[in-house]
């Protein structure tokens, strides 16, 4: 059965905690106090017997000359000042026979054992070895009543059950009390966040700059909240701008269709409005393949397996595939790629990855110009690749903003009349980030481009 939410909540665990951590540490020190007053009452009687062992010695060095009246007048005074506590004493003779014994002797009980000081029931005991002496005692025997002793420490007792008693019924309200000031600021952080909505992404818990636990709590919530929303907003501007560009070829698609239906048309015409449908449909096409793409590559970054990709042979194929595209435009293409390379990654994805930058290196250098391709080991963990052209360039206020999505250059590049759909870099980004690499980009208006891309290596000696 699910206990009520009252006994699961922080604030009755930590009254529950705290009360039992002070319930024992307050028992434990009463009982400990019980025991340091009844060891300290004790040792008191006991020093009264040896010093009035002590003083028996005493009168039967001076005394016992003068014969043992002399001696037991003596010690009558004395036991008459300790009536109250039953004082006695006996003198014993070297064969055991009592010499003398005070008044209240018979009442106490005989000795146990030969310890000097015990206790018999309610008497403490003191044995001792007495000087010798014409009277022939050889050991006295002095007891005291334990009562007034034990009656103290009844006292004692129940002052100590009663605090005991007190501190168990004060420990949990105090502790209850204490526990809901300490949880106060994390019920208005509860309350806070029951308030937010997906609507108000600018919401965030309060941070009172204590430096606390629950500061720090609320700092990294706040610190969650700021990427969460930073991510639907990236991803709010991704989907405005992926309908605005799809708008563009529906809409010509759209609009051959109605032309082509507005009017009797002869063969010819109606091939060439077709092969338009057809251009515009794989220009569509063209971008919700790269849309796709780029999805892929976000969400795969932490659940698509990863293998050990030749990233070399990744390089080296698709230089061979674009070789010939370069021969039609009259543009070198050279590549000097450093062999067995190895990337642990998605050989899909980090392919897509170099056909654009080639793709694109070729698409903004005009004839006679070059791109080179340049593959190779950083350091025992990291891999470069440089693809630099001698085409047209970039403006310098464009270059930081290359890899945003939809972004395109200047209008000098859109003047070669090779525009894309302004995703292939930001395909690029996303893949080599999803495989913790960097990707850069250095370029100039008429200086040419270059890309720079480095990604984590396995070692050589796991590379195919």
């Amino acid at each position: 059965m699910e206990l009520p939410q009252f006994f699961r909540s922080i604030r009755f665990r930590i009254a529950a905690w705290s009360s039992l951590a002070v319930a024992a540490v307050a028992i434990v020190a009463l009982l400990g106090l019980r025991q340091s007053i009844r060891w300290t009452l004790t040792h008191e009687v006991d020093q009264a017997l040896i010093e009035d062992g002590d003083e028996v010695n005493l009168v039967l060095r001076d005394l016992a000359p003068d014969g043992l009246e002399a001696v037991a007048d003596e010690l009558r005074r004395k036991a008459t000042g300790h009536r109250q506590h039953r004082w006695f004493v006996r003198l014993i003779a070297a064969d055991g026979s009592l010499v003398w014994q005070s008044d209240i002797a018979d009442e106490g009980p005989a000795v146990a054992d030969e310890a000097s000081l015990q206790t018999v029931g309610e008497y403490r005991l003191h044995c001792l070895k007495t000087p010798p002496n014409k009277l022939g005692v050889v050991e006295a025997q002095l007891g005291a009543w334990l009562l007034p002793l034990r009656d103290d420490l009844q006292r004692i007792d129940r002052i100590v059950v009663g605090a005991t008693v007190l501190m168990l019924l004060l420990a949990p309200l105090c502790g209850y009390w204490l526990a809901g000031l300490a949880t106060r600021d994390l019920a208005v952080m509860t309350a806070q966040a029951a308030r937010m909505r997906p609507a108000r992404l600018d919401e965030r818990l309060p941070e009172r700059g204590v430096g606390d636990e629950l500061d720090r709590l609320a700092h990294t919530v706040n610190g969650l909240l700021d990427r969460i929303a930073e991510f639907l907003e990236e991803k709010r501007t991704f989907l405005a701008n992926a309908a605005h560009e799809l708008r563009t070829p529906i809409a010509a698609i759209r609009s051959s269709a109605e032309v082509t239906l507005a009017a009797d048309r002869s063969n010819e015409e109606y091939r060439d409005l077709l092969e338009q449908l057809i251009e515009d449909s794989e220009s569509l096409e063209v971008l919700v393949n790269q849309v796709l793409l780029l999805s892929e590559a976000v969400v795969s970054e932490d659940v698509s397996p990863r293998t050990a990709v030749p990233f070399s042979d990744v390089v080296s194929r698709a230089v061979d595939m674009f070789r010939g595209v370069g021969e039609v435009r009259q543009i070198d293409l050279q590549a000097d790629i450093e062999p067995n390379l190895t990337v642990l990654g998605i050989r899909q994805h980090l392919s897509q990855v170099v056909n654009n930058l080639i793709d694109n290196a070729l698409k903004y250098t005009p004839e006679g110009g070059s791109v080179s391709l340049k593959l190779s080991r950083l350091g025992p963990d990291q891999l470069c690749l440089r693809v630099s052209d001698t085409g047209i360039g970039i403006d310098e206020a464009d270059v930081p903003r290359v890899f945003d999505r939809f972004f395109r250059a200047d209008r000098a590049r859109q003047r070669q009349g090779v525009g894309g759909t302004g995703l292939g870099l930001s395909i690029c980004q996303s893949v080599v980030e999803a495989h913790h690499g960097e990707i850069a980009c250095r370029s100039a208006p008429g200086a040419g481009s270059e890309f720079e891309v480095r990604l984590p290596a396995q070692a050589a000696e796991n590379s195919p």
